[in-house]
């Protein structure tokens, strides 16, 4: 299949642009080396363009009513539906995961602007009357300001709507900075966008690398930043911005631990974790990369989770039986099986090799297959490590307390699940498991949107975490009024 070479535009006030940027990177076809696109490295002066654009539309947005600003998601929604088999392939041919991933992140976007249209409600203060004689006391919210998005590779559909439906609902601007990696997906979804009637400059797209970022984290006309990447770019990005004084929310990386307990069914559990690990080819921030198999659990989960591993089609996710993509780019791939030999020499034993696939027919795609690991030692940095890659280290504990305090020993916090059949059990996690993001008889633990998606320790840094209430929180500020009125006022002047 040949694709069409795409130069990526901005979008600054209402109209495409093409960039000045004197340099450029490629786009590629994880799955059959293809290069898709070109993408600006926008400089700083086209950041300060798009949010000027963005700071001269705010006066005007703000006192749109609430009402009337989610009339346009509404539109936006029905669009997105309208156009779903396309976008879903766009994010399947420029991020590598299958079909089906894509139609389901595709409608996890969804449900975001879903969940956004109910600001009307969900942006609501309160009051008290009297609180002193003739004194009454109201909250209300209001819009923080310009607002900065900057999304990773790996769901390039879903997590822009994470924060931008729920940051103009609010009343705020948006300027987006969508991966480079991914770029095609976000070019779509702003065609949809300007095709809604949306006011000039209430949403706009730069796209680039590290300085564009930057350029907008120092921007001292952005107020808000909401950021998805690795945990040291989170901590980076959270502290350069927070230092300028501006509101941030930066999700990290994580290493998931998932736990089998004896009495967990096995066959429903191999293939719940398989799904998990092994999905978007591991690389999203809820795959489970960590099993820990307590007591007489390890044996039969090691053999029946290999046997998943060992069967699961990888190949193009548009080919039909396909269950797992590429990783995103050769030095991912590189990456993933220089892990996997790291874990070897540091005394891990391969259940099941991934390394140096022959993908018939995508010679030049970053595949990996899905890889077992057991016998890792606890201490290894490789169990430590986030390989954002589909591989999975198999561990074995005595009790659910060992397999707890392992829980909570690592740096991340952001996702870890148990397998049970026991309530007891099952609450004894809930309650003690030190992550933001639980499950149970679950392998991904992904909130819907009307909840946060959580994320503790090195998976999160800032208060508010994205979607439902906390989005709401996070992109408008409170503002307390206490009046008085004297029945006598009138008289003074």
């Amino acid at each position: 299949m040949t694709q069409a070479v795409e130069s990526v535009r901005n979008y600054v006030a209402g109209k495409w642009q093409d960039s000045a940027a004197s340099e450029h990177t490629r786009v590629w076809n994880p799955a059959t080396g293809e290069q898709l696109g070109t993408v600006p490295v926008s400089p700083a002066s086209e950041v300060d363009a798009a949010v000027q654009a963005a700071a001269k539309a705010l006066p005007g947005w703000r006192r749109v009513p609430a009402g009337d600003r989610v009339d346009f998601l509404f539109r936006l929604r029905d669009s997105l539906k309208k156009n779903f088999e396309d976008l879903a392939r766009t994010v399947t041919i420029e991020c590598g995961k299958t079909l089906a991933e894509s139609r389901g992140e595709l409608q996890r976007a969804i449900e975001n602007v879903e969940v956004a249209c109910g600001t009307p409600s969900l942006i609501q203060g309160y009051n008290s009357e009297d609180i002193a004689s003739g004194i009454d006391e109201i909250m209300i919210r209001q819009p923080v300001g310009v607002c900065a998005i900057i999304a990773p590779f790996n769901f390039p559909a879903m997590i822009p709507f994470w924060f931008l439906p729920y940051a103009i609902a609010c009343g705020n601007t948006v300027v987006l900075k969508p991966s480079e990696r991914v770029p095609l997906t976000m070019q779509k979804v702003f065609a949809l966008l300007d095709a809604i009637g949306l006011p000039p400059g209430v949403v706009n797209m730069v796209n680039g690398g590290r300085a564009t970022v930057e350029a907008l984290l120092d921007h001292p006309g952005v107020r808000a930043v909401s950021f998805v990447g690795s945990s040291a770019a989170a901590r980076l990005v959270y502290s350069r911005a927070a230092a300028t004084g501006k509101r941030v929310q930066c999700q990290g990386g994580a290493k998931n631990p998932v736990v089998i307990l004896p009495d967990a069914d096995f066959v429903t559990a191999s293939d719940i974790v398989a799904d998990s690990a092994f999905g978007c080819a591991g690389q999203r921030c809820l795959a489970a990369s960590v099993a820990i198999a307590v007591g007489d659990a390890a044996n039969p989960f090691t053999e029946a989770i290999a046997q998943r591993a060992a069967s699961r089609v990888t190949g193009f996710g548009l080919d039909d039986g396909v269950q797992m993509g590429p990783v995103i780019a050769p030095d991912s791939k590189a990456r993933v099986e220089a892990l996997v030999a790291k874990a070897v020499s540091s005394g891990a034993s391969l259940v099941v090799d991934g390394r140096n696939p022959n993908i018939p027919n995508y010679a030049s795609g970053s595949f990996v297959r899905p890889t077992v690991l057991k016998d890792l030692p606890f201490a290894s940095e490789i169990t430590r490590t986030e390989i954002f890659g589909p591989v999975l280290s198999v561990h074995h504990v005595n009790t659910i307390d060992d397999a707890i305090a392992f829980v909570n020993s690592g740096e991340y916090g952001n996702m870890a699940c148990l397998f049970t059949s026991n309530g007891s059990s099952a609450r004894k996690f809930r309650y003690e498991a030190e992550v933001g993001n639980v499950g149970i008889n679950v392998g991904v633990a992904a909130p819907m949107a009307f909840f946060p998606f959580s994320g503790s320790r090195g998976s999160f840094f800032g208060d508010l975490h994205a979607q439902g209430r906390d989005a709401i929180e996070f992109f408008t500020q409170e503002k307390v009024a206490v009046e008085r009125w004297p029945k006598d006022w009138s008289r003074k002047f």
